[in-house]
């Protein structure tokens, strides 16, 4: 068990009050962190070593979450939910990462992802509707299934997954080789290429699947940290699925992408990484400031080098928190605070224009996470080095950040190539040719070469 950060009188041991950004939140989204906090002091965090130590999902974290009315957080109070915005999600996440279970945080990322994605075309779909309204009685959780065991980061190229009309309906086939909840969720958003595929892989589609529709083997996660999410392959077999499992038009894959799953996806993932970043944080003040050297008679905290550490690491984290809370907020602003009544307009989509946003501010995160475990684990020592204190499992819950689909790489070129040639060089179904690249290889080439290529291009 690591130290406990509450003293006996209710006291909090971590960084204080005064480096929180306070005006971005209502009274309403106070109060509920206040609520999610105190949660986590007495369920959520105790669990989290259970789900550390035995790789075990954290389905009773879930529970204790769905009592507060937290799996319908994004989903409007007509239909049941909270009703609330970016802002607050990115707020809850951030908080049950860094008082509470990382590996619980990644979950309700996905299980939000997919309640946006459902929530982007439930208009005129009742059998949405039915399930977002019973996502906190029921204890529903949800996932994303959307990556393909043959594209790696690339989760959007979806090589090994089919869809056909079968009558009424459709048959499903897919390989998911990435599946946050994998075997443990009660519902997931998959995607599949479209049942009019012909060749085209931005040409996809969206689909609700039921918890014993997938095949899985759960319990298999054997990750360095996240130890709870059980992220591990799924298939979907000859899965045979009535029209109303479709979530949105055929073809909607990309829209739903751009405009529901990466948005949430990403924001989310960045206020994981910020609240891991925090609970560091949070340990490093907690234990320097009652560790001495009694030889020196000073206290850890009062080195220069700490404090330098320390410093360095609250303003790094809390600029790559005002990135995610700053593109949260204007997602409030462009969709009504969250209202999905908007996209009863399919044309609708105003939080496409923010991805590159989402891509950096997941960027900065991961990156910025990386680099506090790192310094915080310096600034403790050796105890930190052991499981005792508690920050051994956050730092190995934060390497996940990095590698984390689309990595961190990946969001580099992107931007790069972005900035430099234009959204449209991104090619991510690779499509466009490269006549630069044909040209230069070619000039290379001897006659007898080019002839050969060129015969070889004509039996094509």
């Amino acid at each position: 068990m690591a130290i406990d950060l509450w003293d006996d009188d209710g006291s909090f041991g971590g960084i204080g009050q005064e480096f929180e950004p306070d005006w971005l939140f209502t009274d309403t989204q106070k109060g509920l962190r206040a609520d999610l906090i105190e949660l986590c002091r007495t369920t959520l965090r105790p669990n989290a070593f259970e789900s550390d130590d035995g790789y075990i999902f954290p389905r009773k974290n879930f529970q204790a979450l769905a009592e507060l009315g937290m799996l319908g957080l994004n989903v409007p109070e007509a239909l049941g939910g909270r009703g609330e915005n970016h802002v607050a999600t990115a707020l809850v996440v951030e908080t049950i990462a860094r008082y509470g279970c990382p590996s619980t945080a990644m979950c309700y990322v996905m299980h939000s992802a997919a309640v946006a994605a459902a929530m982007l075309r439930h208009h005129g779909n009742d059998t949405l509707c039915d399930l977002m309204g019973r996502l906190d009685k029921e204890c529903l959780v949800g996932t994303l299934s959307l990556s393909d065991p043959a594209t790696g980061s690339h989760v959007w190229f979806l090589m090994s997954s089919s869809a056909e009309k079968d009558g009424d309906g459709f048959k499903l086939n897919k390989k998911a080789s990435w599946t946050t909840s994998g075997g443990y969720a009660d519902w997931y958003v998959a995607q599949t290429t479209s049942p009019d595929f012909n060749g085209d892989y931005a040409n996809f589609s969206t689909w609700l699947v039921m918890d014993d529709e997938v095949n899985a083997n759960p319990g298999s996660w054997d990750g360095m940290g996240l130890r709870g999410n059980q992220s591990g392959p799924i298939e979907i077999t000859d899965l045979q699925v009535p029209a109303n499992r479709l979530i949105g038009p055929v073809g909607d894959g990309s829209t739903s992408n751009d405009e529901a799953t990466d948005p949430f996806f990403l924001f989310g993932t960045a206020s994981c990484w910020n609240g891991i970043a925090l609970g560091m944080l949070d340990i490093t003040r907690r234990h320097t400031t009652r560790k001495k050297h009694i030889d020196v008679g000073l206290r850890v905290c009062d080195y220069a080098t700490i404090q330098d550490y320390v410093g360095h690491a609250i303003m790094t984290t809390n600029s790559s928190r005002m990135m995610t809370y700053s593109t949260c907020r204007q997602m409030d602003e462009t969709t009504g605070n969250c209202d999905w009544s908007i996209h009863s307009d399919p044309e609708a989509l105003p939080r496409s224009e923010l991805v590159p946003w989402s891509w950096a501010a997941k960027y900065m995160a991961a990156g910025n996470v990386t680099a506090v475990s790192d310094k915080m684990l310096h600034a403790c020592g050796g105890t930190a080095y052991k499981a005792g204190l508690g920050m051994e499992r956050l730092l190995r819950d934060a390497k996940a950040g990095w590698v984390m689909a689309p990595t961190n790489e990946v969001i580099r070129n992107f931007m790069g190539r972005a900035g430099l040639l234009g959204f449209e060089a991104l090619d991510l179904w690779n499509q466009t040719v490269d006549q630069r690249a044909i040209d230069n290889e070619v000039k290379k080439m001897s006659a007898e070469e080019k002839r050969a290529l060129a015969e070889r291009l004509l039996a094509d």
